[in-house]
This record gives structure tokens, C-alpha cells and sequence, in this order.
């Protein structure tokens, strides 16, 4: 597709970009990498897969990097990847329909399956994992604030059907470590949150992000939506997922000593 950009971010992800731009090399004509120094063969392997790399600092919030690729891009459509996801045959095909075409849409959702441990997560909140990543260059922006936020659309937005397949934990030691970051990330957004608050607004704070939030995560996606349909590996992601709360609360406790 000479008209589409791929583009990613990426840091000491050796063990995962090969994956991802051979699933991509009849997808696009134009691979756009903004590396964040990385200590591994990740731009030996990107730059020998034809990506062109552009080496800078590693940011706390990755969104930065993904930003400055997607400036960088040269082509109508943009389609922005993490280096731990694939492109299947069904979406490179859906991609190719809309890209080819002249949609009114500016930007697409399209729906993802997160790879938990030997499965794919299907309940729990985790599938659709639906995620803006096709958009027409000049018309989609990342905010770069937080972790987990959509890239800002101007116009509107569609859907797409085929899924993007993640697989962001090689195991459960990764996973933990990864975990582990965004909390770290997490604890600053919350100091920022309460930065002038009352002392009652603080302790009522405490209570929510060390009792009430993670209860009601875990309720919420291991039973209202069926997490333990995933067996064993969504009762395990639906409580990890709880207890980034009240970590993420002690880390901030850590920060604000």
C-alpha cells in the first residue's frame, strides 16, 4: 500500500520487532521508527527490514516517541503500531479496502486481542480491546499525557472488524515488570491529582485507590464481564489489574516522603 505509514515507538524490543514488521512488509511503503536509544538489536533489525529509524532519548511517557514517528511519517494513512502487536492477513486486507478507498472517515477503531499467558483474553473488558490506529496523516494526534490514552481524531471515526493481535508479555516475569512501570507511572498522575488537596480529600483518596477501586475492578471484570470465562489467566489478569490501585497508591505515598 504506497499509500500507508506505518509507524512505532520503540526501546530494547529486539525479541519483538522482527515479528512485527514482517507482518506489515506488504502493508505499507513507508516503516517510520522513533527509537528511544535502545541497548539491544532492535535498529540493527528494524534498519535491516528496511524501517527508517530516527534514534532520540527514552521518554517516561512513550506516547512522546510514537508522537515525533507519526510527524515523521510521509504517506495519506498512518497506521501506528507497538512493537509486541501483529498485523494478520483479514486486517491487512481491511486496511488495504479503506486505505485504497476515499472514506469519510478520518479515523478507524480497530478492535485487538491481548495474549495473556498461553491465551488470548476474550471477557473481561480485554476483548474488543478496541484502539485508534489508522488515521489520516494530519488528522490524528496523541495527546502524550498518559499511558493508556486514544490518538485525538479530527473528523470522524469508524470501525474496523479484524482484530490487531497483541502479545505484550512473553511471561509473567515480564509482565510484573511491566506492570510495575506504569504503576510507576500511575503514582505521579496521582500526586499531581492530589498536589493542594485537603487532608479529608486525601484520606478519602487513600480509601478509594487502596479499598473501593480495586474491589470494584475486580468485581466489575471478573464477574460482570465474564473474566472467568478465561479461566485461570483471567482470574490472574482481572486481579492484577485490581491491585495496580493500591500499588500505584503506595508508590505515590513512596514519592510524596
Amino acid at each position: 500500500m504506497k499509500n500507508l505509514s506505518v509507524v512505532l515507538a520503540t526501546f530494547n524490543e529486539e525479541e519483538n520487532i522482527e515479528r512485527c514488521l514482517l507482518s506489515v512488509k506488504d502493508c505499507a511503503s513507508e516503516v517510520v521508527i522513533v527509537d528511544g536509544s535502545s541497548t539491544d538489536r532492535t535498529v540493527e533489525i528494524a534498519k535491516s527490514l528496511g524501517a527508517r529509524v530516527i534514534i532520540t532519548t527514552n521518554k517516561p511517557n512513550f506516547h512522546i516517541n510514537k508522537q515525533k514517528a507519526i510527524d515523521n511519517a510521509k504517506n495519506e494513512w498512518i497506521l501506528q503500531l507497538d512493537a509486541d502487536e501483529v498485523v494478520d492477513l483479514d486486517l491487512e486486507n481491511e486496511i488495504k479496502k479503506i486505505t485504497d478507498s476515499d472514506p469519510k472517515e478520518n479515523g478507524f477503531w480497530i478492535p485487538r486481542k491481548n495474549y495473556f499467558l498461553g491465551r488470548f483474553l476474550m471477557k473481561g473488558g480485554q476483548y474488543p480491546d478496541y484502539t485508534i490506529r489508522l488515521y489520516r496523516n494530519g488528522k490524528g494526534r496523541l495527546p502524550q499525557k498518559d499511558v493508556h490514552e486514544q490518538a485525538e481524531i479530527d473528523g470522524e471515526i469508524g470501525y474496523l472488524k479484524n482484530p490487531l493481535l497483541h502479545y505484550p508479555y512473553k511471561d509473567f516475569s515480564f509482565y510484573l515488570n511491566k506492570w510495575n512501570r506504569y504503576n510507576l507511572f500511575f503514582a505521579h498522575q496521582i500526586k499531581a491529582e492530589l498536589k493542594g488537596k485537603s487532608f479529608i480529600y486525601k484520606v478519602l483518596a487513600g480509601i478509594g485507590y487502596l479499598i473501593l477501586r480495586p474491589a470494584h475492578w475486580l468485581l466489575t471484570t471478573y464477574i460482570r464481564h465474564k473474566g472467568f470465562y478465561d479461566s485461570w489467566q483471567g482470574f490472574v489478569f482481572s486481579l492484577m489489574s485490581a491491585l495496580r490501585f493500591p500499588a500505584s497508591y503506595i508508590k505515590y505515598l513512596k514519592l510524596s516522603k
